[in-house]
């Protein structure tokens, strides 16, 4: 991958991990956390998930 593409796929990511976050502070603002615990762990699997792949592209990129 060149530099470029390395740059693209993390900033995607790091959209994904704002609006995943932002979807969280919702869940916890409305109690949806309480109300619905496995849709919130999902969205902390997602978000965990995300912060990885982002890490592992900026570490590939910085090699």
């Amino acid at each position: 991958m060149t530099s470029e593409e390395y740059e693209h796929v993390i900033d995607e990511l790091q959209t994904v991990i704002d609006e995943t976050q932002a979807t969280l502070k919702r869940f916890e603002k409305t109690g949806m956390n309480d109300g619905m615990p496995g849709d919130y762990e999902t969205l902390l699997a997602i978000l965990d998930d995300a912060v990885k792949q982002q890490r592992e592209y900026t570490q590939a990129m910085l090699d």
